[in-house]
């Protein structure tokens, strides 16, 4: 009996282009979608842009548009970039849409209902200049818990404090630069601590990875706070019905689009939607997230849903993030690649395959290194799958007639069943989003079929007239090893299936692999695929960091508008104000990533007289181990704080904008641990 199956994605922000950090997720959803529909399931893939919020707002404004222009210019953007990447949603939607405003309304009018909202007045930072108040990720300033500057007003990078923008230490408005006020300002809340006891059995219930259920009971064992779901105008989404002038919160409405998708595509085929958010459904819900939004589908959309009369997921699956170079992804690196210039220049499949090489079903991030991707794609889809259909296919052509041997050979039969028995791991890792592994195994398999074709020498065997039928027997083995992997492989590259198909004249149907193909026609061989070569990486990484330094504003000699509105001058300091700093040469002898922290490294530091522990919020920059025997500079008599990490005994020295644009201070070579820098 087929599974009946429900999938989403997170949703793309509508206001600005999808990248190849964007696509990890995406080709790892459309990869388990396309999977399930290969073992005959009914998998439906319900998907929409994220329209709302202040960012959007600003941007039409900036731009001289309106938000509706702004969004529906980009959802054009987006799709083409779907298609581009061969994605196979059935519906890709927009939050801002009336099947979404009905819907978020009817949930929050249902949590109302039964207690789970409610108005409190709080404080809230406001820009007097843009008479505005100001949302959390449009304040930055020096974070409460550990002093770092220039973090957002919701969380620190650094030592991944969680806090409001209230807390923050010298704020400083994003959208105009200037220092706001407090202000009083009635919100509407969602109550999640109503819910804990339903969210501490839903966390341990098996929904989650391992690593994403301890990190909600950490938040669970916190105690639940109240959640703000509302915002003051001016403000671009749904105004809440009984609160005028009051809007949802992007974050409330951004998954109900799930729904509303769904209810969109049902419009068009007459499928009962309902029936699959009902809690007594018997239809399968997962949701394919990155691990910065855990809070949201972990914690407030099952409480919202529970709160609403509607079902909760069954099982939401969490990816790390990508990294180029073990490095954040960065415009001004040259590194965040656009899909359409990754278009002009690489197949779609390339990627999809890398991507699928590395992935797992764990929570960890990806790294996307240029020269392992150009060895690994054309080592084996080049090198290895579409070898064995080249190697094979002229001589069918050629000299009988492009058809196959009227019969398997029997000593061959056994050989067969080894590659169709192989179904049975590689679809239970596609189940289990251990991509990596099927891979491997698919690999594995295409190894044999070479090794088979070289060992068996038609080449050789064609020169001999006697030894026709044997070549029309060896080239029909091959093509039907070619047949399986191609198939097997087919959730990944979707396209070379489509060509397969053409080329041999059939459908790749798991079913259809239980005899092998023979007294049968095919068509003349076409390339497939060619071997990718580094002067397209060139044009790449060229064309994206032109692109990257287009969109940098201009400066001046004082430096850019913006520059000067982000990182206003600290007041000055007298030269005994600095002499109190005791600035010290460390040697690096140790560097360890931090357990539960995504941006701290635990570095172990020698400084000639006593060796110092320090959490730096450097993880996005470097690799630890390639900080181990480096020397650096640290603040040697900062007082020890204590974070739940650990004790942190001073602080190293960076420069930079903050992310993976940031450079510790390196010493010559010629330094000695325990130096005083003056």
């Amino acid at each position: 009996m087929s599974r009946r199956i429900l999938v989403t994605s997170a949703l793309p922000y509508a206001n600005g282009a999808l990248h190849i950090g964007h696509m990890l997720e995406y080709i790892q959803t459309d990869v388990w979608v396309r999977y399930q529909r290969l073992m005959g399931n009914d998998c439906q893939w319900v998907w929409a842009d994220d329209a709302h919020g202040t960012p959007i707002m600003l941007k039409a404004q900036a731009e001289g548009i309106e938000p509706e222009q702004l969004i529906a210019r980009v959802k054009t953007e987006h799709e083409r970039d779907i298609a581009g990447f061969l994605l196979s949603p059935d519906n890709f939607h927009t939050t801002h849409s009336e099947e979404n405003r009905e819907l978020a309304n009817l949930i929050y009018e249902r949590n109302r209902d039964n207690g789970n909202i409610v108005r409190r007045t709080i404080k809230q930072l406001y820009d007097r200049e843009r008479e505005m108040f100001l949302p959390d990720r449009f304040v930055k300033g020096i974070c409460p818990n550990c002093g770092t500057p220039d973090q957002y007003g919701d969380n620190c990078e650094n030592c991944s404090a969680t806090y409001d923008a209230t807390d923050l230490k010298e704020p400083i408005s994003q959208v105009s630069g200037t220092t706001p006020e407090l202000r009083d300002s009635e919100q509407l809340f969602f109550a999640l601590g109503n819910f804990s006891e339903m969210l501490r059995e839903w966390t341990d219930s098996g929904t989650l990875q391992p690593e994403v259920a301890n990190k909600l009971r950490e938040w669970l064992e916190g105690g639940l706070k109240d959640w703000d779901i509302s915002r003051n105008a001016p403000y671009f989404g749904f105004e809440i019905p009984d609160a005028p002038g009051k809007y949802f919160y992007v974050w409330l409405d951004a998954p109900i689009a799930y729904i509303a998708s769904h209810k969109n595509l049902a419009a068009r085929t007459g499928e009962d939607w309902e029936a699959s958010w009902k809690p007594d459904s018997d239809v399968e819900l997962y949701h394919f997230i990155g691990k910065d939004i855990i809070n949201f589908h972990g914690l407030f959309w099952p409480a919202m849903l529970e709160g609403a009369g509607f079902r909760k997921p069954t099982g939401v699956f969490c990816h790390g993030f990508l990294t180029v170079d073990n490095l954040k992804m960065s415009k001004s690196r040259g590194t965040s690649i656009t899909i359409e210039t990754w278009l002009k220049h690489l197949q779609p499949e390339y990627l999809r395959y890398y991507f699928a090489s590395k992935l797992s079903g764990s929570v960890v991030d990806l790294n996307m290194n240029f020269d392992d991707f150009i060895t690994r794609v054309n080592a084996d889809l080049v090198g290895k799958v579409v070898n064995i259909a080249s190697r094979c296919a002229g001589f069918i052509s050629k000299r009988f007639d492009g058809k196959l041997a009227a019969t398997y050979p029997a000593d061959m039969i056994e050989d067969y069943r080894h590659f169709t028995s192989a179904q049975s791991i590689i679809m239970q890792y596609y189940e289990q989003r251990e991509y990596g592994k099927a891979m491997r195994e698919i690999m594995l398999l295409a190894e044999h079929a070479n090794t088979y074709i070289n060992d068996a020498e038609p080449w050789v065997k064609i020169k001999d007239p006697e030894q026709a039928e044997a070549v029309q027997q060896i080239c029909t083995v091959g093509l039907n090893y070619f047949r399986i992997i191609a198939t097997y492989l087919s959730p990944v590259l979707p396209e070379l299936a489509s060509k397969t198909e053409q080329f041999l004249n059939t459908s790749l149907t798991l079913a259809s692999l239980e005899q092998p193909l023979c007294d049968h026609a095919i068509n003349r061989f076409q390339p497939m695929m060619t071997r990718v070569e580094a002067s397209q990486i060139e044009k790449v990484m060229e064309e994206t960091k032109a692109n990257a330094d287009a969109q940098k504003p201009a400066a001046s000699a004082a430096g850019s508008k913006a520059e000067a509105s982000l990182e206003p001058l600290k007041p000055e300091i007298e030269i005994d104000d600095f002499d109190k700093v005791d600035l010290r040469v460390a040697l690096i002898t140790d560097a360890q990533p931090v357990e539960g922290a995504d941006k701290l490294v635990q570095l172990t530091l020698d400084i000639g007289i006593e060796t110092r522990t320090v959490f730096a919020g450097i993880k996005a920059a470097y690799d630890p181990a390639d900080l181990i025997g480096r020397r650096t500079v640290m603040v040697a008599n900062l007082k020890p704080r204590k974070m739940r990490f650990g004790l942190s005994s001073g602080m190293v020295l960076a420069a930079g904008p903050g992310g993976s644009d940031l450079f510790i201070l390196t010493p010559d070579d010629g330094a000695t641990a325990g130096m005083r820098v003056k």
